[in-house]
C-alpha cells in the first residue's frame, strides 16, 4: 500500500483469502487489474463473491498457452 500513488492497476498472485480486504479496496478504488489464482478447483471462498468474481482469472486456463511444446524433428 506504500506504493499506491505509484501503479495505475495491481495484479495479485494468490488463491488465500487473507488478501480479501485489499482485493475489496482496490476495487473500491478501481486499482486492481486481476487476481491470477493457481488452481480454479481451490481457491478460498472469499474470493467467490458476486463482486469479486469478474476479477479472478486462472492459471489452469493458460496451460496451452504457456507450455512448452517440443519441435518434431523430419
Amino acid at each position: 500500500m506504500i506504493e499506491f500513488p505509484n501503479y495505475t492497476k495491481a495484479l495479485i498472485v494468490s488463491a488465500d483469502g487473507d488478501f480479501y480486504c485489499l482485493v475489496d479496496y482496490l476495487i473500491d478504488k478501481s486499482k486492481l487489474e486481476a487476481i491470477l489464482i493457481p488452481n480454479y478447483l481451490h481457491f478460498s471462498a472469499l474470493l467467490k463473491s458476486k463482486k469479486i468474481r469478474p476479477f479472478l482469472k486462472f492459471m489452469n486456463d493458460l496451460k496451452k498457452k504457456l507450455e512448452f511444446k517440443k519441435e518434431k524433428t523430419p
